[in-house]
């Protein structure tokens, strides 16, 4: 997970306890671009935006040799713990040049607002004919949460949309991205993905939404919680009291040509 671009002064942390306990379903419903990106024994891998390490193991266990980078340094101490080789590193600035045979990003890009350095030092990264697969927010994920939010914040006086964090591409803007930098895109889709939370919806809060709560008065805040949360439970919450998030995902895979004439 990648630090996000909200507001001064308004940081995502990403602390590895409070992850651990609400956002493990992250990597969990990552899985399935292991398959996609099939690692080999030999191959050095980036992970870019590697969080705790947990897909980043699965990538190690397969043989190749992989690096995990992540903007928060408490989530790279936690990699690290796990014997892998985790660096800190800003994805909008990577720094590394035709060093890799494949990277994996899983929910990291949407953090990342600068898309176009993102995807630069993407390139760079990999080696010609290295291959891309990654998943992100896509357009439409989280509104109704998002939407909760800012609404909450603008009531205040607050200008929510200028805490927003996020990006959230859709898959024509995103392969005309990739296409410009030279990527050749095999796959881009967008995937609903209503998703079940481990515990309340304001556990999602702190843990994904914390550039809204660090612009609201600390002495506002379990009552901003509060409201956001009411205003949510009609669409997000179940009959049996369970919160169901408002997921959609951007999942494409690409490559770096190997003829590097064109």
């Amino acid at each position: 997970m990648a630090s996000s671009n909200a507001a001064p002064g308004n940081v995502q942390r990403w602390l590895p306890d409070r992850y651990a306990a609400h956002g493990r379903f992250v990597a969990e419903l990552g899985e399935p671009l292991l398959v996609l990106l099939d690692p080999r024994p030999g191959e050095r891998i980036l992970d870019l935006g590697c969080g705790d390490g947990a897909l980043t193991m699965k990538i190690a266990g397969a043989g190749a040799a992989v690096v995990g980078v992540d903007a928060s340094a408490e989530q790279i101490a936690a990699a690290r713990t796990l014997g892998l080789d985790a660096r800190v590193a800003d994805g909008q600035a990577l720094p590394f040049d035709r060093e890799f045979d494949a990277i994996l990003t899983n929910a990291a890009l949407h953090w990342m607002k600068d898309a176009d350095a993102v995807i630069d030092g993407m390139w760079r990264a990999l080696r010609p004919g290295g291959r891309l697969v990654g998943e992100m927010g896509g357009q439409g994920n989280v509104e109704k949460i998002g939407g909760a939010l800012v609404a909450a914040m603008d009531r205040r006086g607050l200008d929510g949309r200028a805490a927003f964090p996020w990006y959230f591409p859709g898959p024509d803007e995103y392969r005309s991205r990739l296409e410009s930098r030279g990527f050749e895109v095999s796959c881009i889709e967008l995937i609903p993905r209503p998703t079940p939370l481990p515990a309340d919806i304001g556990g999602w809060f702190e843990t994904f939404g914390e550039a809204f709560l660090l612009a609201v008065p600390e002495s506002e805040r379990a009552a901003f919680i509060e409201e956001a949360r009411e205003a949510l439970r009609p669409a997000l919450q179940d009959a049996t009291g369970a919160w169901i998030a408002d997921y959609v995902r951007l999942r494409f895979t690409a490559a770096r040509p190997a003829d590097e004439a064109r």
